[in-house]
C-alpha cells in the first residue's frame, strides 16, 4: 500500500537532510519531485497543485522550531498537509437517535459492495456493539442474494431477503420495519450495481433512499482503479448526495491516487478502507495515521488496536512468563503462528512499525497460507517431547518429522533455523524487559 509513493517521498527527504540549512531553491526542487511522485501515484493534478502550493507557502513562511532541523520542519508540514488532504480526522458512522440506523450501500459491480456490506456489519458489531441486519436488495445479479446470505451465515448476521419479483424499494421498506420490530439497531442495505452508472440503477437507488430515508449513503469504490474511482464517486455524489466513501482493495494499491484525491475532489470523507479479503479486514480510516504510513513513519496505534481486537489475553500473559524465563518452545511457536494468521498478512503488519515501514517492498517477508500450513504440519509431526525440547531434534528425528509431515528434510531444517532465530530474539527481548521492569506494548502485541 502506497509503497511507490512512500519510497519516492523518502528519497526526496533524504536529499534534503544532507543540505543542512534550506534555501527557497532547495524547497522548490524538493516540491517539484514531490509533485512528480504524486502525479505518478495517480493523484488528481488539481489536488497535487493545491497541495504543493500550500506546502511551499508554509515551508517558506514557517518559523523553524528549535527542536527541529529545517528538513524535519518540512516533513512535519508535508505530514500535516497530507492529513488535511485525507480529511483531518476520522469520521464515524452516523448513529440515529431513533432505531434503526439505516445505511444504504452503493457502487458499481466488481467494487466489492456485497462483501463490504457484510464486513461493515461485522465491524459495527465488534467495534460499536451494534446489532446489525443485512438487507439483500440486489435482485438482478445472479446469486447476489445467496452470496449475502452465505456471508451472513458465516458471520452470524441476520440477512433479510425479499420475495420473488418484489421491488428493491419495497424489500428495503419491509426490512426496516422488520428491524424496528425485532430490535435490530442497524440496517445495512446492499443495492444492485452495474458495470457503469446508468439511469435505471440511479433511479432505483433514489427510490430506495426516498422510501427508507437512510442516515448514511456510503459509496464503495475500488482503490486500485485510481482516478476512475474518483470520477465515479463525483458522479454518484451529484446524483445521490453521498455521506461517505469506503475504499476497497487499498492493500493492493501501490500508488494510492484514489485515497489521496477522493475526499478533496468530492468533499466526502473516507470512512472505511478494505485491507484484505478476510471479513475482519475492513478498518476505520484515520487520516493522520494514513499520512504517517505514506511518509514511512508506521502506524503503531492501528497495529496495537488490531492486536487488542484479536489477541487472546490469557495466552499472551502466559507467553510473557515463558519468554522472560527463556522457556519458549514449539507449542509456543504454534500459538504465535495462529496469532499472526488472525492479525493478517505479515507485510502489512511490518508496514505499521516505524523503521520497517520505510524498508520498501515487504511482500517477500510475508507468509501465505501454504507456508503456514507447512510449518504447522512440521510442528504437529513432532512428539510432545520434541516440541518441548527442540534442541533434541537430531538428524534421524528430522527425517522422521519430514516424512510424517509430507515435507523435505530441508523444509524441517529451515523451520528449525527460523525457530532458533525467533527464540534468540525473544530471549533478548525478555532480558531487555527485565532490565526495564516490564513489557512494552510492542513486545506484548505478539505475545512476547
Amino acid at each position: 500500500m502506497f509503497s511507490n509513493l512512500s519510497d519516492k517521498l523518502g528519497q526526496v527527504f533524504s536529499k534534503l537532510r544532507g543540505k543542512g540549512k534550506l534555501t527557497e531553491k532547495d524547497i522548490d526542487e524538493a516540491l517539484n519531485e514531490v509533485k512528480i511522485a504524486l502525479l505518478e501515484a495517480d493523484v488528481n493534478f488539481k489536488v497535487v497543485r493545491r497541495f504543493t502550493k500550500k506546502v511551499k507557502e508554509r515551508a517558506l513562511g514557517a518559523e523553524i522550531l528549535k527542536s527541529l532541523t529545517p528538513t524535519q520542519q518540512v516533513v512535519k508540514i508535508v505530514m500535516e498537509e497530507l492529513t488535511s488532504l485525507l480529511g483531518e480526522k476520522r469520521v464515524k458512522i452516523t448513529v440515529s437517535p431513533k432505531k434503526p440506523t439505516i445505511i444504504l450501500m452503493a457502487g458499481l459491480q466488481g467494487s466489492g459492495k456485497t462483501t463490504t456490506s457484510a464486513k461493515l456489519a461485522l465491524n459495527l458489531r465488534k467495534e460499536e456493539q451494534k446489532n446489525p441486519m443485512l438487507v439483500a436488495c440486489d435482485v438482478y445479479r445472479p446469486a447476489a442474494v445467496k452470496q449475502l446470505q452465505v456471508l451472513g451465515e458465516q458471520l452470524s448476521v441476520k440477512v433479510f431477503a425479499g420475495e420473488k419479483g418484489e421491488r428493491p424499494a419495497d424489500i428495503a421498506a419491509r426490512a426496516v420495519e422488520f428491524a424496528r420490530n425485532e430490535n435490530f439497531d442497524t440496517v445495512i442495505i446492499d443495492t444492485a450495481g452495474r458495470l457503469h452508472i446508468d439511469e435505471q440503477m440511479m433511479g432505483e437507488i433514489k427510490e430506495i433512499a426516498d422510501k427508507v430515508k437512510p442516515h448514511e449513503v456510503l459509496l464503495v469504490v475500488d482503490a486500485m482503479t485510481g482516478q476512475d474511482a474518483v470520477n465515479m464517486a463525483t458522479e454518484f455524489n451529484e446524483l445521490l448526495s453521498l455521506t461517505g466513501i469506503i475504499l476497497t482493495k487499498l492493500d493492493g494499491d501501490a500508488r494510492g491516487g484514489a485515497a489521496l484525491s477522493i475526499r478533496e475532489v468530492t468533499g466526502k470523507p473516507v470512512k472505511f478502507v478494505g485491507m484484505g479479503e478476510k471479513a475482519s479486514q475492513l478498518e476505520p480510516f484515520h487520516p493522520d495515521r494514513m499520512a504517517q504510513r505514506i511518509l514511512g513513519m508506521g502506524d503503531m496505534l492501528s497495529l496495537i488496536e488490531k492486536v487488542e481486537a484479536t489477541a487472546d489475553l490469557e495466552k499472551m500473559k502466559e507467553m510473557e512468563k515463558r519468554v522472560l524465563s527463556a522457556e519458549f518452545n514449539f507449542n509456543d511457536f504454534l500459538t504465535q503462528l495462529n496469532q499472526i494468521k488472525k492479525l493478517g498478512p505479515l507485510d502489512q503488519l511490518l508496514g505499521m512499525i516505524p523503521g520497517f515501514s520505510s524498508m520498501g517492498d515487504l511482500s517477500a517477508m510475508s507468509y501465505d497460507n501454504k507456508q503456514f500450513k507447512r510449518m504447522e504440519a512440521i510442528v504437529l509431526s513432532m512428539t510432545e517431547k520434541e516440541k518441548n525440547y527442540p534442541d533434541m531434534i537430531d538428524g534421524s528425528r528430522r527425517q522422521r518429522i519430514a516424512a510424517g509431515s509430507g515435507n523435505t528434510v530441508q523444509d524441517v531444517n529451515q523451520l528449525l533455523k527460523q525457530f532458533q532465530q525467533m527464540r534468540k530474539m525473544m530471549k533478548q527481548m525478555g532480558n531487555l524487559t527485565k532490565r526495564k521492569g516490564g513489557m512494552s506494548k510492542l513486545a506484548k502485541m505478539f505475545g512476547m
